[in-house]
């Protein structure tokens, strides 16, 4: 897809396009902003009474059925793609996204995950395994769901973090 392409698409101007994204991998880099918009409004639906794996497996259900359901898997592997060449911000990355303090607050219910593994630690290890399910998702195709396939196997991954109940 070309940047006329999407200019004609959205009935927008070249000039209000390139006021808004320096170029086809901001636009795409903004799908972690649409994603960040959802963790918001899901924070509002979570008890607060939940474990913190729950909280976790429950924000990861939501989101991947978002996913799955609203945004292609050809757009999602091209938001991956550009995170890969950019020579920009890594918007994926970012540590101040609200997935990334929701994450953080998450790990640090106590008595819950291995007290080892500092908050940033645990925000890398999950945000990592989330991303290996969705590359694989990509990768694939999306032969299969993301949601149903996570909820499988992220519990699996993240297993060694958790204290035993």
């Amino acid at each position: 897809t070309t940047v006329d392409q999407i200019i004609l698409e959205s009935g927008t101007s070249k000039g209000s396009f390139y006021h808004y994204f320096n170029g086809k991998d901001a636009l795409l880099s903004s799908l972690s902003s649409l994603f960040d918009d959802k963790y918001e409004e899901l924070m509002q639906e979570i008890d607060p009474d939940m474990n913190s794996f729950d909280k976790l497996m429950f924000l990861n259900r939501e989101l991947f059925q978002m996913i799955e359901d609203t945004v292609s898997v050809e757009l999602t592997s091209r938001m991956y793609a550009t995170q890969l060449t950019t020579t920009g911000e890594k918007h994926l990355l970012d540590q101040g996204r609200t997935y990334y303090k929701l994450l953080r607050k998450i790990s640090q219910q106590r008595g819950e995950i291995a007290s080892t593994v500092s908050p940033a630690e645990f925000s890398r290890i999950y945000a990592m395994c989330e991303r290996a399910l969705i590359y694989d998702w990509c990768i694939r195709g999306g032969e299969y769901s993301l949601a149903a396939y996570s909820a499988d196997m992220l519990p699996k991954l993240l297993n060694y973090l958790r204290i035993p109940q």
